[in-house]
């Protein structure tokens, strides 16, 4: 068994593209561009991560309630009930009523800006 089988491939590879000049700058640019794809990639990644991990990271805002309420679906508020809002999707928040052990509920935007100091 010879230990030249990897010099003979490239012996052949160096043939086919016109000599070990043009071999080696190939093998150099197609380094050059798998390495530069790579980082343009990481690069994104990396941005896209930071942005979802500042989003997290805001502070958790506490609401208070100003005027007694009750929403459609019989959810009493009285003045001084606190509340944080987990989720917003449009006119839809999603709350978590703080001491209620019933948590999370579904409330309308117009209505938690009625009663407390909420604003969209």
């Amino acid at each position: 068994m010879s230990n030249l089988g990897l010099y003979q491939q490239m012996t052949k590879w160096s043939k086919k593209v016109g000599g070990p000049e043009k071999f080696i700058a190939l093998l150099m640019g197609s380094g050059y561009i798998i390495g530069k794809g790579t980082e343009l990639v990481v690069k994104k990644a990396v941005k896209i991560i930071k942005k979802s991990n500042k989003r997290e990271k805001q502070p958790i805002k506490i609401y208070t309630v100003i005027a007694n309420g009750k929403s459609n679906d019989d959810l009493e508020f009285n003045i001084g009930d606190k509340y944080r809002v987990l989720e917003a999707d449009g006119k839809s928040i999603l709350i978590e009523k703080i001491g209620d052990a019933n948590n999370p509920y579904f409330v309308s935007a117009d209505y938690l800006s009625s009663i407390s100091n909420f604003v969209l």
